[in-house]
């Protein structure tokens, strides 16, 4: 173990927990490792403690499951609004209340869906795992508040912390590919959630995060049973089982004392699931019935169903190919837990070796003369429908091809670097199974060597022959987790006796930071596009803010409104106005005279062009709000605090992958060298940024007072009004004065 670092993990605690933690060492409940382990634990919990409880607004950098492909957005948790918002380029897309939110279920490695009342799941995939932590930390936070009727945030504005109930170690049972195992994991109960923090890993993974998972109980399907024997129990969700053992330490070496600690773990989880069932319904106004469905996005194909159809569209040869076994493959019985990735705790029902994975069998043959050609899939002309159509007239023979340069431009690459690589119709893998599957499709079209991976991350952009963005991404997807990184860094055999996808993992294993290079090449490739996209769309509201603010004519024909609303309001017995809200300017139109063609904005329009038809010129000085307004201040304000994040990130990620010796190699040298200019070209970009930003926000502050609007409204609204009274105003123009 590295001495430095356990004194300076240790240093930072609290001697109240130290003294916890060196008493499991001493009753033999946890080992150093784990004892090491459960210090980090509690470091990440006290700073997420200090950095999510004393904010109101937190914006995250994600990745939205939707047509087919992962879309970059950012997430808003707004504690101030009880909103939830969903961010693209500065526009806010959607936007869900607290109330609406029902469970956060934790998926494998970056991945979580959050899950709605009476709407379909957001299936996410956060940026990194401190992030995905973060974010599920706040989640809960939200889902107690709504299930236990308490408030999601103090009389600050901020996420209440939610006190641990009741905690101890705990066995959770886990499948390898030849056994099943116990791993230890920490447990917490608190209210509408089981934290789970694994402290089982071996020795050789000294620098992974701790692993954590959450079981929400808050969805109201959550059960717990009591197992064969006096020392298991399971706890049943609506995706998995886990099975939980009460481990024997010299404490716990007695059949009532175990025991008694099943009672009382069973009897606890089942309390509070009792709780969740009877508060899982939705809160009153909250129902999908009562919301529009303009709030919410369209989903046309469930999420499942388009990740099978995104892998079985054109790479059917490979789906094919993985989905033979050498062995038939025992389905699932209904009600069963489906297998998931081990990087998870993995759940099963019952104590059983589980079935080897599916081997992969070799492609088949073809000759040195055969070139196959990727699949074009065309949507084909009925046959009952082609005689009476152009198609029956034409000859595709008399057209005449290169057949050579089709043959160049879209021949499948071979992949015969490998070949002497496939496996035997018995080899297997040891990766999971379904990560091994979408891998390994992925690995058909990377024509790289795993010995040459290590090289391609000190080559910063695509074009000095770097890797491409899209196999960044894809990567990121498939970074080993600790437990597949203690699974390969104990094989000791030869690299050439496994499987390409094994191959690749052991590579990546060996990698040091490989999520931090992965992170920090994306990153700084996207950094320049999104300043440059962001720039205009501050400078569009910075000069739209100008032009409210300077106008005479709009407040003079708002001076126009005031009056004739106070004329109606006083003839029908209501009180007299001082203002009135710009929202009120969508409901001109909506106030009809007894001609039904005639409303209260063509009153308007009359009675300017009558007393001073100069006004009806006003929009001349509002040319900025000729087209509804897209992204909002809200939404630009989260992206450049998300910019600013992920640019201290690649600070950060320099730092922590510098060579520290000072023999460095040209290629290492030449990289943080060409990292450091553009770090610091960055720096100045993103700062000339955030000024203008602050100066927009400014601007728009001073608008809200000067029409005495709320300080929380958001631009979209306020210039999606004056966007549609202007061009309503100029129609009611030509009606009135054709």
């Amino acid at each position: 173990m590295d001495n430095t670092r356990t004194q300076d993990t240790f240093s930072q605690l609290s001697q109240e927990k130290i003294l916890k933690i060196m008493n499991m060492v001493k009753n033999k409940e946890v080992s150093i490792e784990g004892a090491l382990h459960l210090a980090q634990k509690e470091l990440y919990a006290e700073k997420d403690s200090q950095d999510l409880l004393t904010g109101s607004q937190f914006n995250f950098s994600i990745y939205k499951y939707k047509h087919y492909r992962w879309q970059k957005r950012i997430l808003q948790i707004d504690f101030n609004t009880k909103t939830i918002f969903n961010i693209e380029k500065g526009i806010i897309k959607k936007q869900f209340p607290f109330s609406q939110v029902k469970a956060c279920e934790d998926t494998e490695r970056r991945r979580f869906s959050i899950v709605f009342h009476g709407r379909q799941d957001y299936e996410l995939e956060a940026v990194s795992l401190d992030d995905k932590r973060k974010i599920t930390y706040l989640l809960s936070r939200v889902i107690q508040s709504n299930s236990y009727k308490r408030p999601a945030e103090s009389c600050s504005g901020r996420p209440a912390e939610c006190d641990v109930i009741h905690e101890g170690l705990l066995d959770l049972q886990q499948n390898t590919f030849t056994s099943t195992e116990w791993v230890k994991y920490l447990v917490q109960l608190r209210e509408g959630e089981l934290t789970l923090y694994c402290i089982g890993l071996g020795g050789k993974n000294k620098t992974a995060d701790p692993v954590t998972n959450t079981i929400n109980l808050s969805g109201g399907n959550v059960s717990v049973n009591k197992e064969n024997g006096c020392s298991t129990f399971s706890v049943q969700t609506k995706q998995h089982n886990y099975l939980f053992r009460i481990p024997f330490t010299v404490q716990n070496n007695r059949t009532e004392v175990v025991g008694k600690l099943q009672n009382e773990w069973v009897s606890l989880i089942e309390r509070y699931c009792q709780l969740c069932k009877g508060a899982s319904l939705p809160q009153e106004g909250s129902q999908g019935c009562t919301s529009s469905e303009a709030d919410y996005e369209d989903f046309t194909v469930p999420l499942n169903e388009q990740k099978d159809k995104a892998l079985h569209f054109g790479v059917s040869s490979a789906t094919t190919s993985l989905n033979k076994s050498s062995s038939p493959q025992r389905k699932p019985a209904e009600g069963e837990a489906a297998p998931v990735s081990p990087s998870l705790p993995l759940p099963i029902s019952k104590a059983e070796v589980p079935p080897a994975p599916p081997a992969f069998p070799q492609p088949c043959s073809l000759s040195p003369s055969t070139k196959r050609t990727k699949a074009f899939h065309w949507d084909v002309v009925p046959c009952d429908k082609i005689q009476k159509s152009v198609w029956g007239s034409c000859d595709p023979c008399k057209k005449k091809i290169d057949v050579s340069r089709l043959c160049d431009q879209f021949q499948i690459q071979d992949m015969a670097v490998f070949s002497g690589n496939e496996p035997s119709v018995n080899q297997h893998i040891m990766l999971d199974r379904k990560v091994a599957h979408n891998f390994n499709i992925f690995l058909k079209s990377f024509r790289i060597k795993p010995s040459e991976l290590k090289e391609k991350l000190y080559v910063v952009h695509e074009e000095s022959g770097g890797l491409t963005d899209e196999q960044i991404t894809a990567l990121r997807r498939y970074m080993p987790t600790p437990k597949d990184a203690e699974r390969y860094q104990s094989f000791k055999g030869s690299p050439s006796e496994l499987h390409v996808v094994d191959q690749f993992m052991l590579e990546m294993c060996k990698i040091p930071h490989l999520g931090q290079r992965l992170d920090l090449l994306l990153t700084i490739r996207e950094l320049p596009v999104s300043i440059r996209d962001l720039e205009p769309l501050i400078n569009q509201k910075i000069q739209a803010s100008k032009q409210l603010q300077s106008s005479q004519k709009f407040v003079a024909v708002l001076e126009y409104i005031l009056a004739i609303g106070n004329h109606l309001n006083e003839k029908a017995g209501k009180e007299k106005a001082k203002g009135f809200r710009l929202s009120s300017l969508t409901k001109l139109p909506l106030l009809r005279g007894k001609e039904r063609t005639f409303t209260l904005l063509h009153a308007l329009v009359e009675q300017i062009f009558l007393h001073e038809p100069d006004l009806a010129k006003f929009s001349q000085e509002l040319t900025e709000f000729e087209a509804v307004p897209d992204a909002s201040m809200k939404g630009l304000s989260a992206e450049v605090d998300v910019l600013k994040k992920e640019l201290e990130n690649v600070i950060q990620c320099r730092r922590l992958i510098k060579p520290k010796t000072i023999k460095a190699t040209p290629q290492e040298s030449q990289f943080c060298k060409e990292l450091k200019d553009l770090i610091q070209k960055y720096e100045g970009d993103l700062s000339q940024l955030s000024k203008r930003c602050d100066e927009m926000k400014k601007l728009y502050s001073n608008l809200l007072v000067k029409f005495g609007e709320p300080q929380d409204l958001d631009s979209q609204e306020l210039f999606g009004w004056i966007s549609s009274f202007i061009s309503e105003f100029r129609k009611a123009c030509a009606e009135v004065m054709p």
